[in-house]
């Protein structure tokens, strides 16, 4: 048999399949272990940045392994009915389908589930409001928030440190000596690096940017659209919060979705409420559009069924506030405009993204 498909079957019963108590196991009892870590190396495309990996979680392949089995394992939630991966699946580029996700005890979140495609290389902060500052700090939050896995990290490091297969990947990971040194900074450097091999590369975007393809007539209509670099095309501003090659933006904007009359009158504060500035009131990170066609429905709380109503959205010229982007205006855009837009949108499809094997559930 496969060893990963091994562990796997090992680790799908993970909230009943224990060892002996972790305070009786002698120091040192996961050494006879080999700890071998083999480093993993991104084949990143000759357009794409470099992604920065902190230089306290390198990444290698048994940090992926373990990350890649703690993601969809519903043994981080107190009831070991929720996963990572439950707001997270690959077939809805990594959301969840809904306009907001549901925890473990049936109540629904205030935001809709992001989508966790090229997460890697976002710098300015993880969240639609940006309140972790890295993925290891991300990873820290869904266990304990009361909404969503409703558990705490010393239940969940309890049953980790049990378990009769996570000591082993853990030391695999990351050389602990015995099980007592399995801690949640691990586990969420383990998911970490999981997160960060999400990565969409080969979408027709990317490959006429290698020269392997080329536009077509509607397609490229849209790209003078989107980018607003022809000067006989109406603008549609689009370029601006999605930035190429990623398609998203590391910062945050206030589209125009909720009318304020003052800067306190935001139902959702947003950036605002992170940073503490009323400047930010109303603002939210720009989401990747790869793949955006699995990801619906859209914005921060799902309002938006479908890319029409999108796009319909920003043609009005969006809603009335303080901090709404001076960049927002009416469009004057047709309905042939609306078809160009949308076809290129379609450019940043990656259907090899969401069908990798090696993003999908290790248990299934």
């Amino acid at each position: 048999m496969n060893p990963l498909k091994f562990i796997a079957l090992l680790l799908v019963s993970s909230s009943v399949i224990f060892g002996c108590d972790p305070d009786e196991m002698e120091q040192g009892d996961l050494m006879n272990i080999t700890y071998q870590p083999e480093s993993y190396t991104f084949d990143l495309p000759a357009h794409f940045p470099k992604m920065e990996i902190p230089t306290n979680n390198p990444m290698t392949n048994q940090g992926i392994l373990l990350g890649r089995h703690l993601f969809y394992d519903p043994i981080l939630s107190a009831d070991s009915t929720m996963s990572c991966s439950s707001c997270h699946l690959p077939e809805l580029n990594f959301t969840d389908g809904k306009a907001f996700s549901k925890g473990i005890d049936g109540l629904n979140g205030t935001r809709s589930s992001m989508s966790l495609i090229n997460i890697g290389f976002v710098q300015a902060g993880l969240f639609w409001d940006g309140r972790a500052k890295t993925l290891e700090d991300q990873a820290l939050f869904p266990v304990e928030d009361p909404i969503e896995l409703h558990n705490t990290w010393p239940n969940v490091i309890n049953k980790l440190k049990r378990h009769v297969v996570y000591p082993k990947l853990f030391r695999q990971a990351f050389g602990i000596n015995d099980r007592q040194e399995i801690t949640k900074e691990l586990a969420a450097k383990a998911i970490a690096q999981f997160e960060r091999t999400l990565v969409s590369k080969d979408s027709k975007f990317d490959r006429i940017q290698a020269g392997k393809e080329s536009y077509s007539d509607l397609e490229l209509l849209g790209y003078g659209l989107f980018f607003d670099d022809d000067p006989d095309l109406p603008d549609t501003e689009c370029g601006h919060c999605h930035n190429i090659p990623m398609t998203s933006s590391d910062d945050f904007f206030n589209n125009g979705l909720s009318e304020a009359a003052t800067l306190d009158d935001f139902k959702d504060l947003g950036r605002g409420k992170i940073t503490g500035s009323k400047s930010d009131n109303g603002k939210f990170r720009a989401p990747t559009l790869r793949n955006i066609k699995y990801s619906a429905p859209y914005m921060h709380d799902g309002r938006f069924a479908t890319i029409d109503d999108v796009i319909a959205h920003y043609k009005s010229g969006a809603k009335s506030s303080p901090t709404k982007d001076p960049l927002l205006h009416k469009l004057d855009i047709e309905d042939h405009h609306i078809q160009a837009l949308k076809a290129f949108i379609d450019t940043f499809t990656d259907t090899l993204f969401y069908k990798n094997p090696e993003f999908k559930n290790p248990f299934k």
